[in-house]
């Protein structure tokens, strides 16, 4: 146990250190203190960046990826708080990296959880977690699939779908695609969850409507979707 915290403390700074290199101090230091709150309140190990390399190596195309990075526990708390997310029946986190949103939208009350992850490490740590929220929250329905966004058919009950910025344009247009066959299959409400939404345009060409969002030092920024 005390090599399980000392690892997890070397991740947590190795990651504070990648933020404010590549952001700033003052970001990164709000970061770390929801870091090491969130892991801890949800006995979780979901942190650090990961820029997909080792996918590359094995010439795995991930020119239309983006680096792996979890969402702030903060952050997450409060869309999950203005979106209800406990009133959905089927969500899905797209990109789920090591499944933080999902393990938390459990927390949250949500019944039936679902996530996809390009990555094979990154879905190997996703069940490690998921593993350890089966425990605390039994009535959680969880499935989790090593897979494109691009090629997954949508579930014709998911009616909440959370996104990280987990990929390009192009990609994004072929997970829109296949939302959109899901709901002629089945009309319904479909809300999307968006944080750091870089490519919301493709959104809202698709139809939907922004009905809120929230932008915090800057970098934390986000948006909520619905058709």
């Amino acid at each position: 146990m005390r090599v399980f915290k000392e690892s997890l403390k070397m991740k947590i700074l190795k990651y504070f250190f990648y933020i404010s290199t590549n952001w700033n101090i003052s970001i990164a230091w709000h970061i770390l203190c929801n870091e090491i709150r969130g892991e801890k309140k949800y006995g979780i190990n979901t942190t650090g960046a990961d820029n997909l390399k080792s996918l590359e190596k094995k010439g795995i195309d991930i020119s239309h990826a983006t680096i792996y990075m979890p969402v702030s526990y903060d952050v997450l708390e409060q869309f999950f708080d203005e979106v209800k997310i406990e009133t959905f029946q089927h969500f899905l986190d797209i990109g789920c990296g090591k499944a933080r949103a999902m393990c938390v939208a459990a927390h949250f009350g949500v019944k039936k959880i679902s996530g996809i992850e390009f990555s094979k490490e990154l879905f190997i740590d996703a069940k490690k977690n998921i593993s350890i929220a089966k425990v605390k929250y039994p009535l959680a329905d969880f499935k989790i699939y090593n897979n494109d966004a691009f090629y997954f058919d949508i579930d014709d009950d998911i009616d909440c779908i959370f996104m990280f910025n987990p990929f390009d344009e192009i990609i994004m247009n072929g997970v829109m695609e296949n939302i959109e066959t899901s709901l002629e299959n089945n009309p319904r409400t479909m809300t999307i969850i968006y944080i750091n939404p870089l490519e919301k345009h493709v959104l809202q060409e698709w139809g939907y409507e922004e009905v809120f969002y929230s932008k915090k030092m800057h970098y934390l920024e986000g948006s909520v979707y619905v058709k």
